[in-house]
């Protein structure tokens, strides 16, 4: 079986991971629909609009208008239905962990799932016309960012690869949504790596 990798080219998988999406409550269809054609483009793998899912009540905390997300990642995990699949949540909501106070996603890479929330990529968020072609852009980098975590990947340093991190959304704005070439070929070592252990 053959992979696309990142505008690699073909290498040799024994098994391509497929990327399940899962709606957290009401999410635009044209922003799954967007989100979908653009990972499939940007990753060369399969995607698949899985379902949905409730907000769940219990994160939000009424003194902070935001939801916790770590409280998400176990509502889409069952949509992980093979070892090398890794699940996306999208949500609306605001999401927020302890120690920040906002964050565009989250990821646990032990369990290959990730959050992300469209709430503050939308230029309407911030009293802006509506733009779909950038709001559409800034999801995509934040789904890249967050499915390179599950692939292995830690925050860059370099501001134009999808896997800096983002602390503000002149952040997201300024990165690309590719990963460069650092951690690309991090992530072909790691698929080699893995292919070789399947073989041996």
């Amino acid at each position: 079986m053959t992979l696309a990798l990142i505008g690699l080219g073909q290498m040799a998988a024994a098994e391509a991971p497929q990327i399940h999406l899962v709606a957290c409550g009401s999410v635009p269809p044209a922003a799954l629909a967007g989100l979908a054609d653009g990972l499939r483009q940007e990753l060369g793998f399969k995607v698949d609009p899985a379902g949905e899912v409730q907000v769940p009540s219990a994160a939000y905390a009424p003194r902070r208008r935001q939801y916790q997300a770590e409280p998400f990642l176990p509502l889409i995990r069952p949509y992980r239905q093979q070892a090398p699949d890794l699940v996306l949540g999208i949500t609306g909501v605001d999401l927020y962990v302890p120690s920040l106070n906002f964050v565009f996603g989250l990821a646990d890479p032990r369990t290959r799932c990730a959050i992300i929330s469209l709430a503050r990529l939308d230029p309407q968020y911030y009293g802006q016309a509506a733009d779909p072609r950038r709001f559409q852009e800034r999801a995509l980098k934040e789904a890249v960012h967050e499915l390179g975590h599950l692939l292995g990947l830690s925050h860059c340093r370099r501001p134009d690869c999808v896997m800096f991190f983002s602390n503000s959304l002149a952040d997201t704005d300024r990165k690309g949504q590719s990963f460069c070439p650092d951690c690309r070929r991090s992530l072909v070592s790691r698929f080699i790596n893995n292919f070789n252990k399947l073989e041996s």
